[in-house]
């Protein structure tokens, strides 16, 4: 039994190759800014009664959180402008 206890503790502590990069243990690509990863920040937009309904959704990947935005666009209001000021304000957040 310890000879299999000490197998697994040698494969773990052998230093790794990256596909990616060729290399030891270092990857020229950060995780985060590759384009097939999950999106940040995604917003929906849905129909109400009088107006629809704005929602953001955003993803913490530090922490793993997500939080939820919702904003009411009247029937009345100008659905593109609204848009863009309430993007422009949940990036800046």
């Amino acid at each position: 039994m310890k000879w299999i206890k000490r197998k697994i503790q040698n494969w773990l502590n052998e230093p790794y190759e990256d596909v990616e990069s060729n290399s030891i243990g270092i990857s020229p690509v950060r995780e985060d800014s590759r384009p097939d990863t999950d999106p940040v920040l995604n917003f929906r937009i849905y129909s109400a009664e009088n107006g629809q309904i704005l929602e953001f959704n955003r993803y913490d990947r530090v922490k793993d959180r997500h939080r939820t935005s919702m904003y009411i666009i009247g029937k009345d209001e100008d659905v593109a402008e609204k848009v863009s000021k309430c993007v422009t304000l949940e990036t800046m957040k």
